[in-house]
Formats: structure tokens, sequence, C-alpha cells
């Protein structure tokens, strides 16, 4: 017989809890605008990267990723559109990780710089999961709009 899970409500009322969550928004929200500012103001030698690794298109997808950090990072940072400003943060960096890092892919001197790389997108990733499984439960000083 499998035992009965029941949930308890996650809430911000420990001390200082709402306050650590809004730096850690603030923090991890504020790193994705500043990366996606950085592929506007270095546009063309991420374009010229984007294209070694066989992105389509590969000006208008750094413009057009640089657009989706600038405006995801802010959401999480403000706590507006949670589930969208996480999930989109989520699916971006699941699709580039491994298309613009594929350290298993690349000549030996380029393998560690990759696998760095690579492993901070991971950890962006389980950021950008966290976020999003907090994006049911209302946010301390959030903005307070597109919560479920």
């Amino acid at each position: 017989m499998i035992p009965e899970i029941t949930t308890i409500p996650l809430q911000f009322d420990a001390p200082l809890a709402g306050e650590i969550f809004l730096i850690a928004r603030v923090l991890f929200g504020g790193l994705m605008v500043f990366m996606g500012i950085n592929h506007f103001l270095d546009a063309e030698s991420m374009a010229g990267y984007a294209e070694m690794k066989g992105v389509p298109a590969p000006s208008l997808s750094v413009v057009l990723s640089g657009g989706l950090l600038v405006v995801a990072g802010a959401g999480i940072a403000l706590g507006a559109y949670p589930v969208l400003a996480a999930g989109a943060l989520v699916v971006f960096l699941l699709v580039t990780t491994p298309v613009m890092h594929d350290f298993w892919a690349v000549p030996e001197d380029q393998k560690q710089s990759e696998m760095t790389s690579f492993l901070k997108n991971v950890q962006l990733i389980a950021a950008s999961l966290a976020f999003l499984g907090l994006a049911a439960v209302e946010w301390p000083y959030a903005v307070g709009v597109g919560f479920l």
C-alpha cells in the first residue's frame, strides 16, 4: 500500500526569508539581464561564435537570445510573470547549452573552457528550475503580476 503524500504550502514567513529570496532574485535576474545586454554589446563576435557552432541565422539568434535574457531576467528580478520568465530561461538554456558548449566535440585545447561554460549553464538551468518550481507561490517584494 502506498502512503498518501500531502504537501504543505510554501511560505516565506521565516525570519528574513522574503528578503533573502529577493536578494536571490535580484542577483540571478540581474545576471541574466547583464548576459543579455552583453549579447547586444558584443553581438558581432557572439554571432561569429554562433556561426562557428552551426547556429542558423547567427546574428538574429544572438539578438533574439539577448532580448530573451533581458526580459526573462527582469521578470525574475521583479517578480513579474515568473512562470514565463523562468520557463523561458529553462527552455533557452536546455536548448543552447549542448549546442554552444559541446566540450565533448572540441579540440583538446578548448575542452576545459567549454566544459566550464557547460557546467555554468547547468547551474543556471538548476536555478531557473527552482524559480519555475516556486512560480505558483506569491513572491514577497514582487510586482505581483502573472502569478498562477
